[in-house]
């Protein structure tokens, strides 16, 4: 399988109760437009995972992360703008220096409570309510799950844990 290789990480409040999140306000022609979602995106050529994840995080909110802990992996077959399948390696960034920015040219970054996020209140992708509780666990296990999209829709949600 060919996929876009892409990272998403969730950085937390000192205090972890907060998650520093985009809201994809910016543009209208976005696949994303008006959902919430952790920060990230695509890796770039001979760029391993952590260093894209930083890279991204600095890019889109102007911090450093220093701490970061991998949440786990999903398959997204089916899911980009024409179909494509995306691999993305999700992470948790519990520590990090700066200050972060209000907006970027994707949105406007918002700190939203973990409850918040896990409530389904906010608007995001339907499937990330599948796969965020496991992400936010009290006790955390790495997982590596599969998500098959089709028409923009998921159709289903398996994972293991290691």
């Amino acid at each position: 399988m060919r996929a876009v290789l892409a990272t998403l990480g969730y950085v937390f409040s000192p205090d972890r109760s907060r998650i520093l999140m985009i809201r994809r306000d910016a543009r209208p022609d976005d696949l994303h437009y008006g959902y919430y979602n952790g920060l990230g995106g695509k890796l770039e050529p001979g760029e391993d995972v952590v260093s894209g994840l930083r890279r991204e995080i600095h890019e889109e909110a102007g911090i450093d992360c220093t701490d970061v802990e991998m949440a786990g992996t999903i398959s997204w077959p089916g899911f980009g703008r024409d179909g494509e399948n995306w691999f993305g390696f999700l992470f948790r960034v519990t520590g990090w220096t700066g200050t972060p920015r209000e907006t970027n040219d994707e949105g406007s970054l918002h700190w939203i409570g973990v409850d918040e996020v896990l409530s389904g209140s906010l608007p995001m992708w339907e499937s990330d309510r599948h796969f965020l509780p496991l992400v936010f666990a009290e006790r955390p296990e790495v997982f590596h799950g599969v998500m098959p999209f089709t028409s923009g829709k998921a159709t289903g949600w398996d994972f293991t844990t290691v």
